[in-house]
Formats: structure tokens, C-alpha cells, sequence
């Protein structure tokens, strides 16, 4: 008498390395997610003990060492900083601006810089690093 062999097919699927495979992409996606910050100009903060941090929309005005001004990382002369900040804004005037200048410049450049806020009734908001 012959034996009969179970032919039959079985599909199945080896879920051995899946969990390696999601164990990377959800590490490649923190580290990538830490690192891209695209409206930033590298420079150092000052520093503060209560930092408060945001997900709002954001207009960022940065100052550098060499007095240059960067709204969103396109750099702008200070004489069209005004008209270029308003044109930005729009008819959003709650939209907050935040201002990033070294902790070594002088405070003057500062106020410069806020006084066109004041000027035109904008939020302005310092940005700090936080204190260790």
C-alpha cells in the first residue's frame, strides 16, 4: 500500500527580522528628526533657566556675529528688515517673531531690532538656551 504525502502548500511568512527592520527605521527617524531644524543659523544662545519651547509657526530673526540678518535663513540688509518682516507677517499680527542674537552682541543691536517691533505692534520672543 502506498503512503500519501501531504501535499498541500502552506504559505508563511518569516516575521524573525521585522522587528530588527522597525527597531532601525524608528531609530534613523529620531535621530533625523533631532538634527533637521531648517530655519536655524548655528550661533550661541544666551542663557536662561526657564526655557518655554513652542509648535506654533514660527517667523525666525536671527542675528549673527558680523551684524548680518537672516529672516529664515535669507539674509536681509537692516534698512529692509522692516518692510521684509511685514510683508512675512501679513495680516497676521499674532504670529510671533522669534529674534536669535548671540550672547555677545551688544545689547543695543537688540533693542535696534525689537524696536521695529514695538514700532509695529508685533510679538517678539528671545530665544535662549537653556542653563545647565
Amino acid at each position: 500500500m502506498p503512503i500519501k504525502r501531504n501535499k498541500r502548500f502552506h504559505a508563511e511568512v518569516a516575521t524573525s527580522s521585522l522587528s530588527d527592520i522597525m527597531f532601525f527605521l524608528l531609530l534613523f527617524f529620531l535621530i533625523i528628526s533631532t538634527l533637521a531644524n531648517p530655519n536655524v543659523i548655528k550661533m550661541t544662545l544666551p542663557k536662561s533657566k526657564n526655557n518655554e519651547k513652542t509648535n506654533k509657526q514660527l517667523i525666525s530673526l536671527s542675528v549673527t556675529e558680523e551684524k548680518r540678518f537672516y529672516l529664515d535663513k535669507q539674509e536681509v540688509p537692516f534698512d529692509k528688515l522692516e518692510q521684509e518682516l511685514l510683508t512675512k507677517i501679513g495680516d497676521n499680527k499674532e504670529q510671533a517673531v522669534v529674534v536669535r542674537i548671540p550672547y555677545n552682541l551688544q545689547v543695543q543691536d537688540l533693542v535696534d531690532v525689537l524696536q521695529i517691533g514695538v514700532k509695529n505692534n508685533l510679538k517678539f520672543v528671545i530665544a535662549t538656551s537653556a542653563s545647565k
